[in-house]
């Protein structure tokens, strides 16, 4: 008769091995999905109609919700920086602060955390009841490729819109540190603006262009692959689009944590 201790030690290293390799199992399947998107999304044809009109979905349609996200990061940061700067007397480095918080970090996650919860988690219902509803089944059926329907248009789409909605965040939002910092608080105009085209350079616009760009492929990825391989019923779906939202927003999260101590130090 076997020991109970090792009885329990044998049970739980077994637990711990069918865990691993479940985890290993959904790791390959994520790779090997995002290695389907990028080679059909390299070869012709390519869906332009589709992905023009995902575009609209995923860009245009999120604008609203750019813009105001944006002006009152922008507006927050002119009166917190204004108050900080304030103590050490360098208040004339208001505006490049702003520009630079919004340009580097604020308005690619923003962004990109703002497009996930609207239209990511839409995405992944979109792909999730065709699913469920047979329809991705019916065009493999037809002898159709359904990553080049379905999946491309959207990763094109979202690498697209994101560096555009995250300009237009920058923007907005240096216009609102402005709107604070200059009518309200008193800070002069020309300092506001004249400082900041002395501290920001390019290398500091292609770092927010290079992580929007990442951060559009890393959520259309999670979204449409949640969507593509979603659980039955309307629960499924549900379920499916819930983990679809967490996921990518903590992967933009660990993602811009990697590229600024990685890439950009």
């Amino acid at each position: 008769m076997e020991s109970p201790i090792l009885v329990f030690f044998r049970s739980s290293l077994r637990r711990v091995g069918a865990v691993s390799l479940f985890a290993l199992r959904r790791t390959g399947r994520f790779g090997i999905f995002l290695s389907r998107v990028i080679f059909y999304t390299l070869t012709p044809p390519l869906k332009f109609s589709r992905a023009l009109t995902q575009i609209r979905f995923i860009g245009f349609q999120s604008i609203l919700v750019i813009l105001l996200t944006g002006a009152f990061s922008g507006m927050v940061l002119g009166l917190q920086g204004f108050y900080t700067l304030r103590r050490f007397g360098s208040v004339a480095l208001l505006g490049p602060m702003v520009a630079l918080s919004l340009i580097k970090e604020l308005g690619p996650v923003l962004s990109g955390l703002m497009v996930t919860g609207r239209a990511g988690s839409a995405v992944t219902a979109e792909i999730g009841i065709m699913r469920i509803s047979e329809q991705i089944d019916a065009i493999e059926l037809m002898g159709l490729n359904p990553f080049r329907y379905l999946v491309v248009p959207n990763f094109l789409a979202a690498v697209v819109a994101l560096p555009l909605l995250t300009a237009i965040c920058d923007a907005v939002g240096i216009f609102g540190g402005y709107l604070v910092g200059v009518k309200l608080l008193g800070v002069s105009s020309g300092t506001y603006f004249g400082e900041i085209t002395t501290y920001v350079d390019m290398r500091d616009v292609l770092e927010g262009i290079y992580k929007s760009l990442s951060f559009g492929g890393l959520m259309a990825w999670v979204c449409c692959y949640k969507g593509y391989y979603t659980g039955f019923g309307a629960k499924g779906v549900s379920r499916a689009t819930t983990q679809a939202v967490v996921l990518s927003s903590v992967l933009i999260l660990v993602w811009d944590y990697f590229m600024t101590s990685v890439l950009f130090r």
